[in-house]
């Protein structure tokens, strides 16, 4: 869609500010945003949002909205990457919540290419939202003006439970790009700003007792940086650990639900009095350390033992970093 002029301001009005500080309300931050440059019908309305404050009234809200609806899920669309909403969802709803409650830092950023195509290589930790993911791209917007894509987990695409959290379409519109290999590969020949982690979400599922360990590094982006030519730019993120602390995975329970890792820490009692809270992430400085660019190799030299060779290098190169960071 087109976005008219004077509807590129959403201006924060004081019960904004009050679902930002406020857990249970960044969920209705993120449909509300939506709603002011997107036509809805099947949305959350104002009673809903409501009943979200409230301790377990989101399952009175998630009742009204399905009868409202016909007793059916909502319609999904035919959405596509909108670098504009992109643009003003960053402006207006990540800046706020990037800047004074995860007090995003990038350091090292001469060590960032100029322009791209780039792979942005990070560690992924935390077992929630991937905030650590979203305040990333963030800050590469504002520092380099880049209009970056994050590959995300299928699930934040098509899972029951984000198809009535947030829009149909929100990831998708927001410039998600499915961690499947064929969208990868699609995405990564289009010369695109593409963050990525090479742990996949083994990373944000390891649990807190594993915290600061890398899991295996995926070699595929190794492969799709030698094919196409495109450069690697490790980023260390610290503070991710903490975005959900304590945390273990129940990982046999969580597959029955179909969800990629289930935490179960003393926040759950919380989650399941305000289920709107799965957006949310406790409070913690992310700050992201941008490591030398790694240059593709001849691709007439790359075979997969070759990547997972060096993925695996790069994965230790950055697990140093991370244990020299934090004084292990």
């Amino acid at each position: 869609m087109k976005y008219e002029q004077d509807k590129l301001n959403y201006k924060f009005s004081w019960f904004d500010w009050f679902c930002l500080w406020y857990p249970p309300g960044w969920l209705i931050l993120f449909n509300r945003h939506w709603q002011r440059y997107h036509a809805d019908p099947d949305g959350w309305n104002c009673l809903e949002y409501i009943l979200f404050l409230i301790p377990g009234g989101f399952y009175l809200a998630l009742l009204i909205r399905w009868l409202r609806l016909g007793c059916r899920f909502p319609r999904q669309g035919n959405e596509e990457f909108n670098p504009n909403y992109q643009q003003a969802f960053r402006q207006e709803i990540l800046a706020p919540i990037a800047k004074y409650y995860f007090r995003g830092e990038l350091k090292q950023g001469e060590n960032l290419p100029e322009k791209a195509p780039l792979i942005v290589a990070i560690n992924h930790a935390g077992m929630s939202f991937p905030w650590d993911f979203l305040v990333l791209a963030y800050l590469l917007g504002e520092t380099r003006n880049w209009t970056v894509q994050p590959l995300a987990g299928v699930s934040l695409f098509e899972h029951p439970w984000m198809i009535w959290w947030l829009p149909p379409g929100w990831s998708k519109v927001l410039g998600g790009v499915r961690a499947e290999l064929d969208d990868f590969a699609e995405a990564v020949s289009q010369e695109i700003i593409l963050l990525y982690a090479p742990e996949g979400i083994r990373g944000p599922g390891k649990g807190w007792f594993y915290r600061y360990q890398l899991e295996t590094f995926h070699p595929s982006f190794i492969s799709l940086s030698d094919r196409y030519q495109i450069p690697i730019s490790p980023v260390v993120c610290l503070g991710s650990e903490f975005l959900h602390p304590w945390a273990i995975n129940i990982r046999k329970v969580g597959k029955i639900f179909g969800l990629p890792f289930l935490p179960i820490s003393f926040l759950m009692p919380v989650f399941l009095l305000f289920p709107s809270m799965g957006v949310w992430a406790m409070k913690t400085q992310l700050c992201y350390y941008v490591q030398p660019v790694c240059l593709p190799n001849n691709p007439t030299d790359s075979n997969h033992t070759n990547a997972y060779r060096r993925a695996q290098e790069l994965k230790e190169n950055m697990q140093k970093q991370i244990r020299e960071l934090n004084n292990i």
